[in-house]
């Protein structure tokens, strides 16, 4: 007769310990890691920031700091508007025309100091990009 032990399970389908695998590939060896998704992650495509994990917007710092510069030129708030805080850079483009310019020049340059030192977020709430 044979030992009990030797016998498959029916339940489960597999081959009793201490038989080979099934036929086909070989098990993977000690310490195998697959190869990381081609496309990143799928969750956070522009990456995510380092210190919290977050994941990146899609807006960029650099053009967003660049275009609210734009304000010495008498545009101020183009850089809210990209950034999608469209009533802020309305609010700032009112400033501009009422105080002929110089008081939305002032707000300008602070508003892309803080954008480009990582004060703003997008209106989603996260971080933004470096790079354009």
């Amino acid at each position: 007769m044979t030992d009990p032990s030797q016998s498959p399970d029916p339940s489960s389908g597999l081959p009793p310990a201490g038989f080979p695998p099934p036929a086909g590939y070989p098990p993977p060896p000690p310490g195998y890691a697959p190869y990381p998704s081609p496309y990143g992650d799928p969750s956070a495509p522009y990456g995510r920031h380092p210190l919290t994990g977050e994941p990146f917007s899609d807006k960029s710092k650099v053009v967003a700091g660049l275009l609210q510069l734009v304000g010495l030129f008498g545009l101020v708030g183009i850089g809210r508007i990209y950034l999608g805080q469209t009533g802020l850079g309305v609010a700032q483009l009112i400033v501009g025309l009422v105080t002929c310019g110089i008081g939305a020049i002032i707000w300008g340059i602070v508003d892309a100091i803080l954008i480009l030192t990582d004060k703003v977020r997008d209106p989603s709430g996260r971080p933004l990009r470096d790079g354009t």
